[in-house]
This record gives structure tokens, sequence and C-alpha cells, in this order.
């Protein structure tokens, strides 16, 4: 079977990456800072033979990254890194004059040094794999300039640019960085609570990930709205 470890995996997006992937026939490590929600995600997707660890806590922290890596090896290995965890800075967003430089900080731990730590640690095993791949799930508000998104879209502009230097460093694995673009999340919520506008579900930009991992197309920036054209 192989194996993905997914970060932010309790709900949204995370959550309904792992239940396709585990309708697949893959094996799960999954990730979230809340221990319920993610109990509850891990219980959702198991079945037909998957296994799935569930392991809460922090990628910030380093201790919790290598315990999620002990957890693929024990599963068998690591053939797809998914990071999908992610911190806005400041909730509700706020525009840059008034964003915390804490917030700010915690943004780009989270958002971009955790997600390369974790890859740091996975490259051992991604290196073992047939068909190693690693996700970074990226933001139109990385390339697009939007008012109060200035931070989190800041972080994912560097996420963006740490993938795209990955898969030049690492030309055997494949490194797809994807915008899914809007959906309806907690974390959007958190970002924008006035905002009712109603949002595809996250499950709907799912079989856009999953072509990528069906064709395994050239590393690069992926639109979930066109998987087939890099951005």
């Amino acid at each position: 079977m192989p194996v993905a470890i997914i970060t932010g995996a309790s709900k949204g997006l995370g959550r309904a990456l792992a239940g396709a992937l585990a309708a697949r026939g893959w094996d799960l490590v999954l990730d979230a800072r809340g221990a319920e929600p993610l109990k509850e995600a891990a219980e959702a997707v198991a079945g037909h033979g998957t296994r799935v660890t569930a392991l809460p806590g922090d990628v910030a922290d380093a201790g919790h990254r290598a315990g999620l890596l002990a957890a693929a090896r024990a599963l068998g290995g690591a053939d797809l890194l998914v990071s999908n965890a992610s911190a806005l800075g400041a909730e509700p967003l706020v525009r840059l004059a008034e964003l915390p430089l804490e917030g700010l900080r915690r943004a780009l731990e989270v958002n971009v040094v955790a997600a390369l730590g974790l890859v740091q640690e996975a490259l051992p095993l991604l290196r073992e794999s047939a068909a190693g791949a690693v996700i970074t799930v990226s933001s139109d508000a990385a390339a697009e300039a939007y008012g109060t998104w200035g931070g989190y879209g800041a972080s994912k502009a560097a996420l963006d640019q740490l993938a795209a230097v990955l898969g030049t460093e690492e030309p055997w694995l494949r490194v797809w960085a994807v915008d899914p673009g809007d959906m309806a999340t907690d974390l959007y919520t958190a970002a924008v609570p006035d905002d009712d506008d109603p949002r595809p579900a996250p499950a709907t930009v799912v079989p856009a990930f999953l072509r990528l991992l069906d064709e395994r197309p050239a590393s690069g920036r992926y639109a979930a709205a066109s998987p087939a054209q890099g951005r």
C-alpha cells in the first residue's frame, strides 16, 4: 500500500483528500492540532483495509514532525507528503498596517518553515519510493494582491518558491504547489467571518489533486480549476 502524510487533515481539504486516498487503498498518517476532530476524521476515513495513524500536534514542533515520519516508517515508508496545515497570521485578517508581527511570524513558521522541515524529514523515505511526490497547498493570495491577505499571501508565496526550488533540486521527485481556489472551510471563515457568500465544498477540488497523482505532470504550480496547466 502507498503511504501518504497529510497535515491539517481533521477538516476541510485535508480531510476530503484523506478520504479520497483511503478509498484508493492508501495508508495514511494524519496530523492536526485538535485531537478530537482528528480522531473523528481518522475514524471516518478508515476502512477497506486502510491503515490510519492520527497524531495530534503542531507542525511547527520539530518533535511532532519527527513523530509523523516515524509513523510513516511504521506503515512502510512515504510516497506522498501533503503540506496542508496553515496559519493565517491574524483572525480575522487585517491590513498590513495592523498585522501583528508575531502573527506574521506564526504564519511563516507554520506555512513555510514547518513545511520545509517536514520535507527534510521525509526526503529519505520519499527517495525510496518509486513515485515520490510532495504537494504544497498554495493560494491565489500568493500570486495576487488582495487587501488584508498580505501576511498569509506572503507566506504562501514563500512556500511556492520553496516548492519550485525543491522540484529543481530533486528532479526524481514530483513537487506540485496547488492553488485549490475558493473553498468553504473553517480557515476562510476565520479569515473573513463576515463573508457569507456560498463557496464550493473542499471535496469538489479533490479530483484535481488525484489527477496530479494519476498523470504525474512536471513539478510546478497548478490551479485546481485547471490542473493540466502550470501557473
